[in-house]
């Protein structure tokens, strides 16, 4: 997206263009090109169709691109078809047949495409002839698909098992369309918002050749042209052997946009280029010698006598003939001037022709190991505002990710019985390509325009939609019931339909980790007495908590209760009304506060946390087990957002965090507050105004304490937008260190007040508090203004996001076992399980089906430090398998979790077995025995290739941090709810 950047593309020292031209740019070129042959052990494979360069002259790779958000002021549909636009110009569908067109008329040009989303629309769209004439295209290398996922993730409020998701996506429709011809060799991130250094190790891992980005930090990359360190090698893992996770990265020059006078696009002010000689418009002498300017300028910022030039920007290339034709001229009068003495080529190139040509120099480059976060373009203005831009649709997609491995692993396991049965037709593709489009840069971010936020919750829900007639057919397969399933997406707020109006009803819940899980259920109901009994038949321990209701409305009774879920697997509980009289019902208590009064005080056999009892905050937590005691105090916070003004006119928006002050204003002095305990719950209800709410809870059994917080509608009736923090307090004093995970995998290390203070603020899925003031957390917004980075809309939010609803889940633990605690819980929380209602006294799936109360997917658990990060159908008689190392190299001492663990695979599944399994790269695209990238020498030292380990299926080891991909040949078993008893662990 056309956002205001800093830097432009224009030259800024240098030679000028005559000197260029006669005696070539300094230093002198030729000390630089003694070595081009290519790095040891590495494959011009993907390579042999690049261009013709010339080795003593400074080749100035031109990159003809568009940069197509799937999204943004429009919605993907509006992009696609060029309509609406006096909302933002876009129209894809015009750009793609345009630019195919401009290839074949000359056979010198080349173009570069990247989504995937729009791309697979397109394609499917035209005729044979068309499909031909792209197909060779593509195999001569002068139509280059960059990147080749669904949608350029955001690297920062993504998770990792989306990115995968998404990427897996759009390069299989490439290599199921093209080939190998259609691999992307270049990872290219040219608009999001920061980089994660995990994003790095999974494109790595993905057997991507480089990585060229776009947004650095403008401190950053005036550092790094004053170095020439443009260009590194970044290492994205602390715990995979180099070079596992070693990717060369290269900053682009001008983000992505082209030199200012180097644009000939509908979108673009700059004249054409006229050169007939006697037009008194004629101006190829002046843009000669500009573009000579540039190149020198960018020579001296970079280490090899190459550099690359980006022609394109936002929805460029409609009338793909204007930028052509002019780029032709411009190409052949450049190369001209080589007769009077320059030593300036220039030619159509593209990223991976670029890369080939750095890779042959055979150079050794700087070595990166943290991240490209926070982002600021400008001085004081960080974009670290839209890691909390419309949190309600970033809930939604975490709640969509954890849903769609549901329905994938209940697809794979079902076996087709699942995608055609007694309920319809259903699937996971339509939810899979939702979920692909919000990891874009502009949707997950909450950097979208209201209309556009709509449109992704839409595709969302009809996402949903397809997945819930997956599966209740497939586990009308697996229990033998067909039953009138319904699932509840409102539990969140308290609503349940089926629960709310049944005296009796099923409660079937499915796990998708591959190690049994502990949950407490929470269900509104009616008014009554309630009794449960678990799959065996036996009664459980259960509550009715009665919530008190805002004024006016009564009050809400839950149900709660503890189940027991094995191994991908469900568990059916049945729940009926017994009693009309709320005999075991529980009411949240006000508790007075007065001065002197006893500390309040909630606890279970782990967690003890205290409350003062003046100001209803949290003030200690106790770990009973370990002896740990850390006081620590947690409040609400809001900063007045930033207005445009005579001293700084930076609005804060859905991009920019800036706000009004440094210090926030407290939500209130302390918290009204309401106390209810039960045999397996105690909570303390705080209220700390009327649009700010939390209940801090600890169940039974629980090893952490939890924080459910409720923030709106925020009221702007007094002109100023508001932006809202929680905040811990704690003695603890590390020199204002902090710990960070990256897409919520490794843990980086990061330091309070580095820059400035807008800048303390990090996405995270699992923080580690470990100073004295650890950086606050981000909860919503509500802003009045627009924050100049092309959005034009204000971040108001519209009904349902005025009112959020988040939590905190807080663990105190010694550093040797913080890491079994934080990313077990972690793992739990993303794939939490589904909770699935039914009336009850379902016919038979067939005559004579038996029906079971209880089912595994898994014959034996897998050991706690693996993650089964997917399981899903890959072919008619194929899945796709990937088995993670959750844990990093060193990290737990305690229990051994980061040890290498080794799996036997034979017979582990329970509807299936598997005959045979091929190794791939992360995103399944390649053989990894085939997969063999370019080699770089980082400045520590040259790092050889690693060998692949050979596949055994009875041994499949997994080191730290390490994910490995299989597409596994399968058999059914005839009878898929063979295996009910619970799976035994390893």
């Amino acid at each position: 997206m056309a956002r205001p950047r800093s830097g432009g593309g224009g030259p800024r020292r240098g030679l000028g263009a005559r000197g260029a031209r006669r005696a070539g740019p300094r230093p002198p070129l030729p000390v630089l090109f003694v070595v081009l042959v290519a790095a040891p052990g590495t494959r011009a494979a993907g390579y042999q169709t690049c261009p013709t360069v010339q080795p003593d002259m400074l080749n100035v790779h031109l990159l003809p691109h568009t940069h197509d958000d799937v999204g943004w002021v429009k919605t993907i549909d509006q992009y696609y078809d060029g309509v609406q636009n006096e909302l933002h110009h876009g129209a894809v569908k015009n750009i793609l047949d345009s630019v195919i067109s401009a290839l074949r008329a000359e056979p010198s040009r080349r173009f570069v495409y990247v989504e995937m989303a729009f791309f697979s629309r397109w394609w499917h769209q035209q005729t044979f002839t068309t499909r031909q004439a792209v197909w060779e295209l593509v195999h001569q290398g002068r139509l280059e698909f960059a990147n080749g996922g669904w949608v350029m993730n955001d690297e920062a409020a993504t998770h990792y098992g989306a990115i995968v998701d998404q990427m897996t996506l759009g390069l299989r429709f490439l290599q199921d369309t093209f080939g190998d011809d259609g691999r992307p060799r270049v990872a290219w991130h040219i608009d999001p918002f920061g980089h994660s250094r995990e994003q790095a190790s999974l494109f790595a891992q993905m057997g991507f050749d480089g990585f060229f980005l776009g947004r650095v930090d403008y401190q950053d990359k005036e550092l790094r042209e004053k170095k020439q360190e443009m260009e590194l090698v970044w290492r994205g893992s602390t715990s995979l052997e180099p070079p596992t996770a070693d990717l060369f990265t290269g900053v682009l020059p001008s983000v992505y946009d082209p030199p200012k006078n180097v644009c000939w696009d509908l979108l673009c002010e700059v004249k054409v280029l006229e050169d007939h000689p006697y037009s008194p418009q004629n101006n190829t002498k002046a843009l000669v010698d500009y573009f000579l300017d540039v190149a020198t300028d960018q020579f001296q910022k970079y280490r090899t006598n190459h550099t690359v030039m980006t022609t394109g920007g936002d929805f460029h290339y409609e009338k793909a003939d204007m930028w052509f034709t002019n780029l032709d001229k411009l190409i052949r009068l450049v190369n001209a001037e080589q007769a009077n003495g320059s030593r300036v080529h220039v030619l159509y190139s593209t990223p991976a022709c670029y890369l080939w040509e750095l890779n042959k120099a055979n150079l050794t480059w700087s070595l990166k190991e943290d991240d490209f976060f926070p982002y600021a373009d400008v001085p004081h203005q960080f974009w670290t505002g839209y890691f909390s831009s419309r949190p309600a649709l970033k809930r939604y997609e975490r709640v969509s990710y954890n849903f769609l491995q549901v329905c994938k692993q209940l697809e794979a396991l079902a076996s087709p019985a699942a995608n055609v049965g007694p309920y319809g037709s259903g699937d996971s593709a339509l939810l899979e390509e939702a979920m692909a489009l919000l990891q874009h840069h502009d949707a997950i971010t909450g950097t979208s325009r209201q209309l556009v936020a709509e449109d992704y919750a839409r595709r969302l829900a009809a996402g949903w939609g397809r997945c819930e007639v997956l599966l209740s057919n497939a586990l009308a397969r697996l229990s033998g019931s067909q039953e009138a399933f319904s699932i509840c997406p409102e539990l969140n707020i308290s609503v349940c339909p089926l629960s709310q109006t049944s005296a009796r009803f099923q409660v079937a819940i499915y796990n998708p980790l591959a190690r049994k899980v502990d949950r407490m259920v929470r269900l509104p109901v009616s008014a009554g007495a309630f009794l449960v009994k678990d799959p065996s038949g036996h009664a459980v321990p259960s509550d009715v908590l009665l919530l008190p209701q805002p004024e006016g409305q009564k009050p809400s009774p839950e149900l709660l209760f503890s189940a027991s879920v094995p191994a991908l697997g469900f568990s059916i509980y049945s729940v009926s009304r017994v009693s009309l009289q709320r005999s075991n019902t529980h009411t949240p208590q006000p508790i007075p506060q007065k001065p002197g009064s006893d500390v309040l005080v909630i606890k279970n056999e782990f967690i003890r946390a205290t409350f003062d009892p003046e100001t209803g905050l949290l003030i200690r937590i106790h770990d009973v087990e370990q002896k740990l005691v850390l006081p620590v105090s947690q409040s609400f916070f809001w900063y007045t957002a930033g207005t445009e003004s005579i001293m700084d006119s930076q609005v804060s928006g859905a991009y920019i965090f800036n706000p009004r002050q440094v210090k926030p204003f407290p939500m209130s002095r302390g918290a009204q507050i309401r106390l209810v305990k039960t045999p397996l719950v105690q909570e303390v209800h705080q209220n700390f105004s009327a649009w700010c709410a939390q209940v801090v809870r600890l169940y039974r059994g629980q090893r952490h304490l939890e924080l459910e917080w409720t923030v709106g509608p925020i009221p702007v009736g007094d002109k100023w937008g508001k932006e809202v923090i929680s905040r811990f307090d704690t003695p603890l004093d590390t020199k204002g260190y902090f710990y960070t995970d990256s897409n919520g995998r490794e843990i980086l290390k990061r330091r309070r007040n580095y820059r400035q203070w807008a800048g303390n603020y990090y996405t995270s899925q699992h923080s580690k508090f470990t100073s004295r003031y650890p950086p606050p957390t981000l909860v919503h917004g509500r802003l009045l203004g627009d924050d100049n980075r092309g959005l034009t809309e204000a971040l108001v939010q519209e009904d349902p996001g005025l009112r959020v609803r988040g939590r905190h889940l807080v663990l105190l633990d010694v550093i040797s076992k913080a890491s079994a605690g934080h990313r077990l819980l972690a793992e739990e929380e993303v794939l939490a399980p589904q909770v699935v209602l039914a009336p009850g006294g379902g016919a038979p799936y067939h005559s004579g089906a038996f029906w079971g109360t209880q089912f595994s997917g898994l014959r034996r658990e897998l050991p706690p430090s693996v993650h089964l990060l997917t399981l899903a159908r890959w072919g008619p008689n194929t899945l796709l398998l990937r088995l993670e190392h959750q844990f990093a190299s060193g990290e737990d001492s305690g229990r051994n979790l980061s040890s290498p663990v080794t799996l036997n695979l034979q017979r582990l599944f329970s509807t299936f077995t598997i005959t045979r399994l091929q190794e791939t790269t992360l995103a399944a695209n390649q053989p990894r025995a085939n997969a063999s990238r370019l080699q770089w020498t980082p400045d520590t030292g040259f790092v050889h290739n690693l060998t692949v380990p050979p596949v055994d299926l009875a041994a499949i080891t997994l080191q730290p941090m390490e994910i490995r991909t299989f597409v596994a040949s399968i058999l059914w078993r005839q009878n898929p709810r063979g295996h009910r008893e619970a799976p035994s662990q390893d």
